[in-house]
């Protein structure tokens, strides 16, 4: 059976790893393309494993980039992000990931793709193929070599590494309903006869909110207590699929379960103590927001970096269910999920439904964990 040799990264950005290509090395058809994407990282399984292959099999493992020169003057390079499912389905190109994100940059000077300074820092300036917005990371370098060692912290990774400013430039596009798709600030989202407040906003990647209260979820709880709740996820997918439709993503619920990516769901609460996945104890006065995040059907380990996003550009305006619950800030909103913090600053203009999202900022991450090539069976 014939095998393909691929020139490949895994890369780690932010709480997220991927598998990493170069523009040139993939078919131009993305029928050709798909296919040996998701046989790399060995989907579908039916297992639900991808034993066969490099994916992680949870949401934040089971990752594909590709990244090439950008044709625009005002960008570097062009980044388009994949999700890829674990058990079987195509891949979702529908949105950006925020965490991977932070290891473009990297990848992208490794790559030849931006000409860098051997000392100091450098600013690549990154065209988000899937939602059509620019981002800037912001890389060190020191020695002709991307700085990878430091000792920035960032929940839900293990290891020290360098900060990785990411700027997020009008996330959001144009004001009005670029950010808020229905025109409002706050909806009512109908679920087996059931109403739910949301707010329904899309800003680095759509978003549904909603008060954890009104689903009985503790945003205390880890994510993997919160995803043992099989009841809780139904629920969680049929309010997700029913903003889907409402955001005007998918024209009716059975279409929008088929895309899975986005919109995600965030569950909101006032700040309150909880213990973090890794046993450290946060008191409610550490945070100015709780938040738990489903992704790809499931609670996310920590919190997806589009959301994070969305939720700091929600929490910086009033009438919206993210400013109800936050704890009054000035700068950056701490963002409490089930692996710590996470502080985001979102620079808005005007106020309502008419606001614009002018920049958000946050810092990651990254390191390259291998590069060479990945074989891909052809056969079948």
């Amino acid at each position: 059976m014939p095998t393909l040799e691929i020139p490949a990264a895994w890369m780690r950005g932010g709480t997220s790893k991927g598998l990493f290509f170069t523009s040139d090395v993939l078919p131009a058809l993305p029928a050709e393309r798909d296919a040996i994407l998701l046989r790399a990282m060995g989907s579908p399984d039916p297992y639900g494993k991808q034993i066969d292959g490099l994916g992680g099999a949870t949401s934040s493992t089971s990752k594909v980039v590709i990244i090439g020169p950008s044709a625009r003057a005002d960008c570097d390079v062009d980044y388009l992000f994949g999700q890829v499912p674990v058990s079987g389905g195509p891949i979702d190109w529908s949105g950006n990931c925020g965490n991977l994100t932070a290891a473009v940059g990297p990848f992208a000077i490794r790559a030849g793709f931006v000409v860098a300074p051997r000392e100091g820092s450098t600013t690549v300036r990154i065209w988000q193929a899937n939602i059509a917005r620019r981002i800037d990371a912001h890389v060190t370098l020191r020695d002709g070599e991307v700085v990878e060692d430091g000792r920035f912290r960032l929940d839900g990774v293990c290891f020290p590494g360098a900060p990785v400013r990411l700027d997020f430039i009008d996330p959001a596009g144009a004001p009005g309903p670029d950010l808020f798709p229905t025109g409002r600030l706050q909806d009512l989202l109908e679920v087996d006869g059931q109403r739910f407040a949301a707010t329904l906003i899309n800003a680095g990647n759509p978003l549904v909110l909603v008060r954890a209260a009104d689903l009985d979820v503790d945003c205390a709880a880890s994510a993997a207590t919160l995803s043992a709740r099989g009841d809780l996820l139904a629920r969680c997918e049929a309010l997700r699929a029913a903003g889907s439709v409402a955001l005007g993503l998918a024209p009716d619920t059975d279409t929008a379960r088929l895309r899975g990516h986005t919109p995600k769901l965030a569950l909101l609460d006032h700040p309150q103590a909880f213990t973090a996945a890794d046993g450290r104890a946060f008191a409610a006065d550490d945070t100015d927001l709780a938040c738990r995040v489903l992704s790809m059907g499931v609670f996310h380990h920590a919190i997806p970096g589009t959301a994070a996003v969305a939720l700091a550009s929600a929490a910086a305006l009033a009438g919206t269910l993210a400013a109800a619950l936050v704890r009054p800030h000035a700068g950056a909103v701490r963002l409490a999920h089930p692996s710590g913090l996470t502080s985001v600053e979102a620079r808005i203009q005007g106020s309502g439904a008419t606001a614009r999202v002018r920049c958000v900022t946050m810092t990651r991450s990254a390191r390259l964990l291998m590069s060479g090539h990945v074989r891909v069976p052809t056969g079948h």
